[in-house]
């Protein structure tokens, strides 16, 4: 779990950053199947840099806090998992596995 939250979290990240600094995400020209919900919202995926930042700070501290076992572990990284739904594929499929690891090892975590 601190693997995906880890790379999930540098990856958005530098994401974020790099369609702020470039105009562009990192890959192909077009952004994945996650920006078909914001252009169907009228909303430019490529100003959603700072919050791909957001998120991808938000997931770099869940894995402080896996790492420092910290109390709020568990409901941040429910909350921060359900935030990065819309981001198809790998997002999904990331949020989707922490939630479930979250919730079956919540007591060997101590949380």
């Amino acid at each position: 779990m601190t693997i995906l939250a880890l790379a999930n979290g540098i990856f958005m990240t530098m994401d974020g950053f790099h369609v702020i600094m470039k105009g562009k995400y990192i890959g192909p020209e077009k952004p994945g199947p996650w920006a078909n919900i914001f252009y169907k919202l009228k909303i430019d995926v490529f100003k959603l840099g700072p919050l791909f930042v957001i998120l991808g700070l938000s997931w770099l501290i869940l894995t402080y806090a896996l790492w420092t076992n910290q109390e709020w572990t568990l409901i941040f990284g429910v909350i921060i998992s359900i935030l990065t739904l819309w981001y198809i594929k790998v997002g999904t499929f990331i949020s989707i596995i922490t939630i479930a690891l979250l919730l079956i090892f919540k007591q060997q975590l101590g949380l």
